[in-house]
């Protein structure tokens, strides 16, 4: 089978041949599933077949130990490398032994050093889409977008979904942001480059894919537009490398004022024999004297061969590339955070992080999970509101929701406020109901599914956030449902936990528990001016965080949409070292 015929194997599957019946499987605000069937069942052999077919075909040997050893964690091993084998076998009839034979196969070990968020708790945060209409605005994605390349805001998705939780490695990011934040002058420079730069990290797959491929074709088989395509893009990539690569060099000049930076950036060697930029030069070199205006040159088979060359000997140091790709990437984001907190209204502060501390509160010295905010104000406020934005202070912890700080100070962003003192959470759980599918009737199980999932899950280490648990129920039945879960979590977990009740009997219940503080938001009555037929009072939120439950009081002129409007309460818990905040306790 020539190569020729490889490029044809990775077509769309034929479904005509399926051994079921295939369904249309709907999620709402996910992509279209393509679903591609396996002809039989002899691709999922034994595990020890498996393991002698890839030893006897030198299968995986980029990874840098043996690929055996990234399963040895994995509790079903046999079952795993059984489906292994089939993904092996599917490779193989598409003629991708090149990929089988330079893959790597690397441990599942993200969450081990970064925070985890599920994707029912990215929606409910709005981390990425909001609740009105999908979109992006007013999301905590579009607060810190300021990137300015395509790899750039990947990878602060991907920052996004897994903030980091080693508070080392936390205080070096917030190291480089706040120097990029000092030095204002270097990092115009740096995004006046940056913003030059194309997207390196695809033009790199790109160029790799090459060379896997089909990059000793001659042009009979390729085509003069697919080789002219091919010249341009590694064209593309070998000026934007240049860019990146002065951009490195003038950092490394700036050495003591963007020394946290050059510490925490992975970049080879660039200059000298062995550098980066003189084997740069020479590809310049090349490409500028064998594809001078390559759009109107005429393409031979020559050109096709030079080409093939090239770009083989560019992809021999292509880990080195790479971690030029990677530095110019972190360093978009890095600005980006150092960007939003310049060009915030109100006052913006350095997290501190304190050490994590497993298990109860022993002495005033060995503290447990905290989070401690003054002055805390939202990002959007001053966007939305007419009126002056009331900051508050938060205290959960032994000192003493909001998630979106936490989440911004594990993401190694500045947080709106005065000061932040906070211990990294490893998981954050969320059961808001805000996307629960009413008409379905499925609502209770849901909140049982999710609620179960945090009762097995919490640690001492999670923030969880629940908003009027057991709402689907009626109103005595459903009190054992929250009663339980809230005190599971204050007297078992000893977790920060934010929870929000329409249960005016919880708060009573709770009142004097040594671990549980309760708050309400302030509001307060004034004469009503526009001669409502019905109130002659006017209801006055103050958006401040008050101690105490709201206590319900009905006033002679007062009707029920004002009654609603002030049942607004929070109850706030902490279990040893740390707090539970409920908040918008609702009147039934």
């Amino acid at each position: 089978m020539t190569k020729a015929a490889t490029n044809f194997l990775p077509a769309q599957p034929n479904n005509n041949h399926c051994r079921f019946n295939r369904s249309t499987l709907l999620d709402p605000g996910s992509a279209k599933l393509q679903l591609t069937p396996s002809p039989s069942d002899s691709d999922f052999i034994d595990a020890s077949k498996v393991r002698q077919m890839i030893h006897f075909k030198g299968y995986f040997r980029g990874s840098l130990n043996s690929w055996g050893s990234a399963l040895d964690g994995v509790i079903h091993r046999d079952i795993t490398i059984s489906a292994l084998g089939g993904l092996v076998c599917h490779l193989s009839r598409l003629m991708l032994h090149d990929v089988l034979s330079n893959g790597e196969i690397l441990p599942y070990q993200v969450y081990k050093v970064c925070l985890r968020m599920d994707g029912q708790t990215l929606v409910n945060l709005e981390i990425f889409t909001n609740n009105v209409d999908g979109g992006s605005t007013g999301t905590l994605y579009k607060y810190l977008d300021n990137c300015v390349t395509s790899s750039g805001k990947r990878l602060l998705r991907s920052w996004i979904c897994h903030p980091l939780k080693e508070v080392g490695e936390i205080n070096n990011r917030l190291n480089v942001v706040e120097e990029l934040m000092k030095h204002s002058d270097i990092t115009l420079v740096v995004t006046q480059c940056v913003r030059k730069l194309p997207d390196l990290e695809r033009l790199l797959g790109r160029v790799k894919s090459i060379v896997r491929s089909s990059a000793s074709l001659l042009l009979p088989l390729l085509g003069t537009k697919l080789v002219k395509q091919r010249i341009k893009a590694f064209g593309s990539l070998v000026k934007g490398m240049r860019i990146g690569l002065d951009l490195l060099m003038i950092l490394q000049q700036k050495e003591r004022d963007m020394s946290a930076l050059l510490n925490y950036l992975v970049v080879p060697p660039l200059c000298g024999s062995n550098g980066l930029d003189e084997h740069l030069t020479q590809f310049e070199a090349a490409v500028d004297s064998d594809f001078p205006k390559f759009q109107d040159h005429h393409v031979s088979d020559c050109d096709a061969e030079i080409l093939a060359v090239l770009i083989e000997l560019f992809v021999e140091k292509a880990i080195l590339w790479s971690q030029v790709i990677d530095a110019l990437i972190c360093i978009d984001v890095l600005r980006s955070f150092g960007v939003t907190a310049n060009s915030s209204c109100g006052s913006m502060c350095r997290p501190v992080l304190l050490p994590v501390n497993s298990g109860p509160i022993v002495s005033c010295q060995e503290r447990g999970p905290t989070l401690s905010i003054k002055g805390l104000w939202h990002p959007y406020a001053f966007g939305e509101t007419v009126g002056e934005v009331i900051p508050n202070d938060l205290h959960l912890g032994e000192d003493a929701d909001r998630s979106c700080p936490l989440i911004l100070a594990q993401l190694v962003c500045f947080v709106p406020g005065e000061t932040c003192i906070l211990s990294p959470v490893d998981t954050i759980f969320t059961r808001l109901g805000a996307t629960d599918r009413i008409m379905t009737g499925e609502r209770y199980l849901i909140e049982c599914m999710e609620t179960a999932s945090v009762l097995r899950n919490a640690t001492d280490d999670s923030l969880v956030i629940l908003d009027e648990l057991g709402r689907g129920t009626s109103t005595f039945d459903g009190y054992a449902i929250p009663y339980a879960v809230f005190r599971h979590l204050v007297e078992k977990v000893h977790c920060r936990l934010l929870f929000a009740t329409h249960y005016h009997s919880l708060t009573k219940e709770f009142s004097s528990h040594p671990h549980v503080s309760l708050q309400h938001t302030a509001c307060s009555f004034k004469p009503n001016t526009s001669k409502s037929l019905f109130n002659d009072q006017e209801l006055v939120f103050l958006y401040r965080l008050t101690f105490g439950a709201l206590k319900i009081w009905i006033t002679s002129g007062s009707n029920g949409r004002d009654t609603r409007k002030t049942s607004q309460s929070c109850i706030k818990s902490w279990s040893s070292d740390e707090s539970i905040c409920c908040r918008k306790l609702q009147v039934e």
